[in-house]
């Protein structure tokens, strides 16, 4: 870990507990009224959806971090929306602090269900060093996930307490008590992800397409209740909360075509969906025999997002 990233990991678990429950309860209220935009073109329902919730929280988060800690300046901002005064940090810098300001946005614009986040992490050109999702709608006062150095915390919100207290007391999770889910989420594969979940479910696992989920990965996979996903070019917002989460608890992620585990050194920028994203298939589990097992199932398949 570099020095910077060290020196970021306290700061960060004091202030930005706070921070997501603040953003949590400007989407919740939001989320009553229609505040669907354009914007996004990419020809898949999930990736476009896009509301003034994404811009009006990813505002409060960027503008929050730029005023709570001058330590947090010195990384670069990676965001998935454009609101925010992104020009208050580094142009360059080895630590990126990166933003979704509603994981899960289709779900949260259409009122279908309770699985939509806001989270960040830090994260450096191979690993990642913090993470923090707040569902501000599962569980009668939201739910945490949290991960640093070697542990895994979930659980529920306590609104009478500070954020980062709430956060702080939660109980670290023991991988060795954990399930083996064989349940896989199946994700990025556009309008084939209720195929390839079917192949995956007949190669031993069980695959699961978006519109099955039943909530947000990160808490499933913290919990195991899933054990891992398959996402074709995973994006650099949220993906690697998944990747942190799995690696701490004794899994990896890693490209299919090569097996190799997954850096942040090589990135593209979607265009048709307004974002940076990995390159090609990434499978990524708790389990290394999962894991395996989707490396063997998915090394042939096209690793070009779009066929156009």
């Amino acid at each position: 870990m570099n020095s910077l990233a060290a020196q970021l990991i306290e700061p960060l678990r004091k202030q930005t507990p706070n921070l997501l429950r603040w953003s949590g309860a400007i989407a919740r209220n939001l989320r009553r009224f229609d505040v669907a935009v354009e914007g996004k073109s990419s020809g898949n329902a999930n990736t476009d959806a896009l509301t003034l919730a994404d811009l009006t929280v990813q505002q409060l988060l960027v503008d929050g971090l730029r005023d709570l800690d001058p330590q947090f300046l010195e990384c670069r901002i990676e965001a998935e929306e454009e609101t925010g005064d992104l020009a208050a940090f580094a142009e360059e810098s080895d630590c990126v602090i990166s933003l979704d300001p509603i994981d899960g946005t289709r779900q949260f614009r259409d009122r279908t269900g309770d699985g939509y986040a806001v989270m960040l992490h830090l994260r450096d050109a191979d690993d990642l060093h913090y993470s923090l999702v707040y569902l501000p709608e599962m569980g009668p006062e939201g739910t945490w996930v949290q991960a640093y150095g070697s542990a895994v915390k979930w659980g529920p919100d306590d609104l009478r307490r500070p954020g980062a207290e709430a956060v702080e007391t939660l109980p670290v999770v023991d991988a060795a008590a954990l399930s083996d889910s064989k349940q896989v989420y199946i994700i990025g594969f556009l309008d084939h992800c209720a195929d390839k979940a079917d192949l995956v479910t007949q190669a031993g696992l069980t695959g699961v397409a978006p519109d099955e989920m039943p909530g947000s990965i990160y808490p499933l996979l913290a919990s195991g209740q899933f054990g891992g996903s398959l996402i074709h070019s995973p994006n650099v917002y949220d993906f690697p909360v998944s990747l942190q989460i799995a690696r701490i608890l004794g899994g990896e992620a890693v490209w299919v075509h090569n097996g190799e585990p997954v850096h942040f050194r090589e990135t593209w920028m979607d265009e048709r969906a307004d974002m940076l994203r990995l390159p090609g298939i990434v499978a990524c589990a708790v389990n290394r025999d999962t894991l395996n097992t989707l490396v063997e199932l998915a090394r042939d398949w096209n690793p070009v997002r779009y066929p156009d």
